[in-house]
């Protein structure tokens, strides 16, 4: 297997991108793909009822996992940044510390989970003839989060050591591991939600499987027992950069939950329909959102490098593809939202509902397609807490916007407040993002102009 990583601090910027983002782009489309199908089987399968009992669950998943992909992130931007800065010491120091603390932290979370489960479903306003079918389906996923947390953590590595195309190899396996389960689960043997539940866990340690072992091939992280002695100072920085990371998801998806719990107070109807119209959004920001990731690995290898002239040229690359991709899909949402719709649910009344929220967030989706990238660079460039303040604003935007909407617009309330949620933390990252790079690359330039003479004597 080969052992190659990729170094974004040199050659051409475009190329080192791209070829990063299509096997990451992939990657991301089969996970919400495969959970869409998942979502599809179960409604197909079992019904409406338990297609919502589901769905229910998203923003709860969210909350938790989301806290550990936040974590894997600010972990992966620490070793990205080391290796970047050529320091292969450090980077095996940072992987040993991540190692240790990952397997904190998954024990912690699948106790908290579990025991936090039932009072989190009542926090929803979930409706009771529901609640046996969350339990069953939480109950099972939050056993099995390590696997989540492990594929979140080793994946994260991987990328920013610039390989995209292993965690593609892990997806597809598990993918097809996921769909091969779920029929048999729900079609084959009728267990029920549990058995989507246990699909998605076994899934998730396969794509944990093959990263680990992609790992274990490359010679520069190749562990000793005095990598795992570290100084205190190397978990305070993982921990520095991981825990607003992890915060800002988790934040915003407290956010998510409240508009949740105003949506469960109006009937089963609008929860059906957010579950849908939950399960599209993802899928439609997922490319941009895949953008930010390579902003996220291509920024923070450069900015250990102090090569701030190229994080410039990576943002412009990475704002096209969201440019691009909101054409596409956003034109998607907003003139055929009936027939997309109808594909996860059948009742008429939450296909009108999702109908009315699905042109709205249509054209402002744009919004978060560049919100995913710009704060991606600020993360990248060693500013971790600005995001998250970003976050506390969107959860602060979405809450004000449904308590204040829903009982005149309806269920539209729920789009506006995505859309205020949006525009409100791309703004403050904007912010963040020039205040960081432009006078580092002021100062880049002038290093750059003094060493010119330099490098043509030298050739």
């Amino acid at each position: 297997m080969s052992t190659k990583v990729t170094d974004f601090t040199r050659g051409d910027p475009a190329k080192h991108i791209m070829r990063f983002y299509w096997p990451l782009l992939l990657t991301s489309m089969l996970q919400q793909v495969y959970s869409f199908v998942d979502m599809m089987i179960v409604g197909q399968g079992l019904g409406d009822q338990a297609f919502t009992a589901v769905g229910n669950m998203g923003s709860i998943f969210f909350l938790i996992v989301g806290f550990s992909f936040g974590l894997a992130n600010g972990f992966g931007v620490m070793i990205a940044q080391s290796f970047g800065a050529k320091n292969e010491n450090q980077v095996r120091h940072r992987l040993a510390g991540t190692i240790q603390l990952t397997v904190f932290i998954a024990i912690t979370m699948t106790l908290l989970s579990i025991l936090l489960l039932p009072f989190f479903l009542r926090l929803l306003n979930t409706d009771p003839s529901l609640m046996k079918d969350c339990l069953t389906y939480g109950y099972i996923i939050f056993g099995g989060i390590t696997a989540s947390i492990c594929y979140n953590v080793s994946s994260s590595v991987l990328r920013a050591l610039g390989d995209s195309k292993t965690p593609l190899t892990a997806i597809i396996t598990s993918s097809i591991v996921n769909l091969i389960l779920d029929s048999l689960f729900i079609f084959v043997l009728h267990t029920g939600v549990g058995g989507a539940a246990a699909a998605t866990v076994i899934s998730q340690v396969v794509s944990t499987i093959v990263c680990v072992i992609r790992l274990s091939h490359i010679e520069m992280l190749h562990l000793s027992k005095s990598d795992f002695v570290n100084e205190k100072k190397v978990y305070i920085d993982l921990f520095r950069n991981g825990i607003p990371m992890a915060l800002m998801n988790s934040i915003t998806a407290i956010g998510c939950m409240t508009v949740q719990h105003f949506i469960n107070s109006h009937g089963v109807d609008y929860t059906t329909a957010y579950s849908a119209c939950s399960k599209y959004l993802n899928l439609f920001m997922n490319p941009a959102a895949t953008a930010g990731n390579a902003m996220s690995a291509y920024t923070s290898q450069n900015f250990g490098a102090r090569r701030f002239d190229r994080i410039k040229q990576g943002l412009r690359i990475c704002l096209t593809i969201s440019a691009v991709t909101y054409v596409c899909l956003g034109s998607l949402m907003v003139f055929f939202p009936e027939p997309l719709v109808r594909i996860l649910i059948q009742g008429d009344e939450a296909v009108r509902l999702a109908c009315g929220y699905f042109p709205i967030c249509g054209v402002a989706i744009i919004a978060v397609d560049c919100l995913f990238v710009v704060r991606s660079g600020v993360q990248g460039m060693g500013d971790p807490v600005l995001p998250m303040w970003s976050g506390v604003l969107e959860m602060v935007l979405r809450i004000a916007a449904i308590s204040l909407l829903i009982g005149t617009i309806g269920f539209k309330a729920a789009a506006i407040a995505e859309v205020c949620a949006w525009t409100g933390a791309l703004a403050v990252n904007t912010f963040g993002f020039c205040r960081i790079l432009l006078p580092n690359l002021k100062t880049n330039k002038m290093a750059l102009k003094y060493a010119m003479p330099q490098r043509l004597k030298v050739k």
